[in-house]
Formats: structure tokens, sequence, C-alpha cells
């Protein structure tokens, strides 16, 4: 193939989600199948670059200073649900589960990575516990290694006070799934977050 397609490839492999794979298919869809739509993509990215930023007190995506959320009197600003990437917020957003604030860490700690609390967004966290309007915590971080570590930190370093209800979200099985299919860790948090019926 030709060297420009190659980087082309290359480029958008990159992205969260794209193999090798996918990304000659996206390639070839928008080079040979729908070329004419590749100025109206590098325009919108373009527009999203210059226009959103990072919430300065939440992290999420916003046009402005303070996003949406954060700017929402509907909100309950005593429960705060702490996740690692914008893209949790906003599948934790179409649940409409959650009226209350959040927090985007940028990541989860992890030594291994190099990933320590000075590459995460938690200068911002500690300045929302120190005004003290927060009741309830809500850690929606993956149930894995970093996950556990970057939660017991946090709580650690600012949730010691009595005053503040901590809790985590439940892990278990998707809907619809079935119970031979799932792995012996679903299955053992499936069981630990069981609930009354």
């Amino acid at each position: 193939m030709a060297e420009a397609f190659d980087q082309l490839v290359q480029s958008l492999k990159k992205l969260p989600g794209l193999g090798s794979r996918s990304a000659e298919r996206i390639a070839i869809h928008l080079l040979a199948e729908k070329r004419e739509k590749i100025p109206l993509l590098i325009e919108s990215l373009q527009v999203a670059v210059d226009k959103l930023q990072r919430c300065a007190t939440c992290g999420n995506l916003s046009e402005n200073e303070s996003c949406e959320i954060c700017n929402d009197p509907s909100r309950d600003d005593s429960q705060l649900c702490i996740v690692e990437s914008v893209s949790d917020l906003i599948a934790l957003e179409k649940s409409a589960a959650w009226r209350g604030l959040y927090h985007v860490l940028n990541g989860k700690l992890s030594p291994l990575k190099g990933v320590g609390p000075e590459e995460l967004n938690l200068s911002n966290l500690e300045t929302r516990f120190q005004v003290g309007a927060i009741k309830e915590v809500l850690f929606a971080l993956p149930n894995d290694i970093e996950g556990e570590a970057t939660c017991h930190y946090i709580q650690e370093q600012w949730l010691q006070d009595d005053e503040i209800t901590v809790s985590r979200i439940g892990f278990g099985l998707p809907s619809g799934g079935d119970i031979p299919y799932a792995d012996v860790t679903t299955l053992r948090n499936a069981l630990d977050s069981r609930k009354g019926f």
C-alpha cells in the first residue's frame, strides 16, 4: 500500500478501541467510499480542538471554564462521583441514574506504568473536599488493582471524616449475562454486591 495510506492507518490505530483491521477499514471508507465527508470531519475536529477545554472544577470537557454539569443548579452538589475518564462520566450520564456532581481523575494510580498522584487530577479534588460541601463520595473506578489502589489512596488522603459517606459502584453480571460464562472475579463481585430483593 502507499506510504500515506500506511501512515493514516498507523495514526488511526492510536485511537482507543481501534486495531489494525478497524483502522484500515476506516481509512478505506474515508478515502475510497466517503471522500466528500473528509473536509467536514477535519473541520469538526478543528472546531472541537479550538472550543473544548477541561472544566476547571471537575475535568469534564467544556466550551467554558466550567462545564454544564457543574453549572446545573438542579444537581446535588453534596454528592460526588469520582471517575477515571470523561468517557466514564458520559456513560454514567446516559444512564440518568446519578444526579450529583463528578470528578474526572484522567487516569488511575499505576506505579508500574509510572502513573503517580502527580499525574492525576487530584489537586482540584483536594480543593473540592476542603470546601466542605461534599457529604457523599461514590467511586466509579474500574474493578482492577489500579482502580482499587486509587480508591484507597483518595480515601486515606481526604475521606477519613465520618461525616462523608463513601461507597463504590457495584460489580457483577451484566444484564443478560449468563452465570456459566462469567469469570470467577465477576461472580465473586456479583455475590459480594448482592442486595435485598
